[in-house]
């Protein structure tokens, strides 16, 4: 949106409110009207409502220590109530057109990362610890010198990596990829389909999911994601009546016997805040949290500079309104999303479309997280998506979050060689920590060698003394005679 319409959209001089609710929210100070709020309210849910699918197929695919699930209907009800209440929180305590709900990647980490190392409660407590991490940074005024610390080309090189990751584990769990067997004597790890070919309704129906998903972003079409797994999972229900499909994976798409459903609440409060440093290493812990944080709070930081910009409600400066108050809530929505093992919750970019929508404030966000709260009484329904008819969105996603890499300066060997370890580590190693290790001990490394080490921020370095030991951990163990 140009610089001239977003002033055109703006009153000279600030009108008084028609009303209680225009006065409370600026709604007509901001140029904006209750329609243009409503319907942006709209828009964002419609394009960022994919969550309540995706997350509870992420996490409830995946196992703990202990070889524990979570179950996808009580998973659907924590998504929906974070949603909906931090939304509404943010919407009144931020006056911002920004929705929150379980970030991708962040969900990731839990599921693939933490979650096999300990217990489902002690994985969702060192969430929790994140969260009061942020909020800690927000009132301290710490974020800027965390903002600092990272250069940006690897707080890119981060976004890539991760998109990557998310989109290898989008075309393994929809039976696209599998692996290849130790007892094939065969030093190729994966392969296409379950033999080296493609077979199976199943993942017929994940590759029509890709292509149309594909077809709808380049056609910018509002709601791409959420389209093409509404689409894909009514043609898997068709697909499973009429055809005779041995397997659909965790969930078979079957149209249940009721469509709405009291919320399910057994996980809400199922987190352990300190259990985690009884299952594994402290490092461990630390570098885990760390991953969270980092992931968590610059995806905030661009998320809201990003949506207030496109709504031009920066001031001369460039400085996001009511932005303390707003770190404080998503830093409170991470500790909520903990709480409630649905993942750690943040501001959404999707939140843009509500914006391109004509959304300038909050009420945008009261009307978002109203239909998160009517969302969840529809557990039946969106507990029958299958992972292929989801899978495509991990892949869609991937994609998006790859654009970031045309921003690295691939001729400059000190920013290029860590920003690449970085984002070939994470998928190929299946560990978002890793990534993000292999590529601060890079830069670190490599700037010292070339005379600069001064210009290393100190809490790089200390960072990467962690992953350091993080790495070496099994020697360092027999060292000191550990095991």
């Amino acid at each position: 949106m140009s610089d001239a319409l977003k002033s055109a959209d703006r009153p000279s001089t600030p009108p008084t409110g028609v009303n209680s609710v225009d006065r409370f929210f600026g709604i007509t100070e901001r140029g904006s009207t209750l329609a243009r709020e409503t319907r942006g309210g709209l828009a964002t849910f419609f394009t960022m409502a994919y969550i309540l699918v995706l997350n509870p197929i992420i996490l409830g695919s995946a196992k703990d220590k202990y070889g524990h699930t979570l179950d996808g209907a009580e998973l659907v009800t924590a998504t929906a109530l974070v949603a909906a209440v931090m939304t509404v929180i943010m919407g009144v305590g931020g006056n911002l057109p920004l929705a929150l709900a379980a970030g991708l990647g962040l969900n990731a980490v839990v599921a693939f990362q933490i979650a096999p190392l300990m217990s489902w409660p002690d994985a969702m407590g060192l969430v929790v610890l994140e969260g009061l991490l942020i909020c800690v940074l927000v009132v301290t005024g710490l974020r800027e010198a965390v903002m600092h610390a990272i250069p940006q080309p690897l707080k890119q090189a981060i976004s890539v990596g991760i998109g990557l990751f998310i989109a290898f584990i989008g075309f393994v769990d929809a039976g696209f990829v599998t692996r290849i067997p130790d007892v094939a004597n065969t030093t190729v790890p994966v392969q296409l389909g379950g033999s080296g070919t493609l077979s199976g309704w199943p993942v017929l129906v994940f590759c029509a999911g890709v292509l149309l998903t594909i077809a709808l972003l380049a056609r910018k079409v509002k709601g791409a994601i959420l389209i093409s797994i509404l689409t894909m999972t009514v043609i898997a229900i068709v697909i499973n009546a009429v055809a005779d499909v041995k397997s659909w994976g965790l969930t078979t798409p079957k149209v249940p016997d009721d469509l709405v459903a009291a919320p399910e609440f057994g996980l809400i409060g199922d987190f352990s805040l300190f259990g985690s440093f009884g299952e594994t290493t402290v490092i461990t812990v630390v570098l885990l949290v760390f991953t969270l944080l980092l992931s968590d709070f610059f995806d905030t930081m661009g998320t809201v500079v990003g949506v207030s910009a496109e709504a031009g409600l920066l001031d001369e400066e460039g400085k996001v309104p009511n932005l303390g108050r707003v770190l404080l809530i998503d830093g409170a929505a991470a500790v909520a999303g903990g709480a409630s093992s649905s993942s750690s919750a943040t501001s959404y970019i999707e939140s843009a479309a509500g914006v391109g929508e004509g959304a300038r404030t909050g009420f945008a966000s009261l009307i978002t997280g109203g239909l998160f709260a009517v969302a969840l009484f529809l557990t039946p329904l969106l507990t029958i998506v299958p992972m292929q008819a989801a899978a495509p969105a991990l892949v869609a996603v991937g994609f998006l979050m790859m654009v970031q890499v045309k921003n690295i300066d691939w001729d400059r060997y000190d920013i290029a060689i860590p920003a690449f370890l970085t984002i070939a580590v994470m998928p190929f190693t299946y560990s978002i920590t890793n990534g993000i290790g292999a590529g601060f001990l890079a830069y670190v490394l490599i700037r010292t060698v070339l005379g600069r080490a001064r210009e290393i921020h100190w809490l790089l370095w200390g960072t990467s003394a962690l992953f350091l030991v993080y790495f070496a951990i099994d020697p360092v163990q027999q060292l000191f005679g550990v095991r």
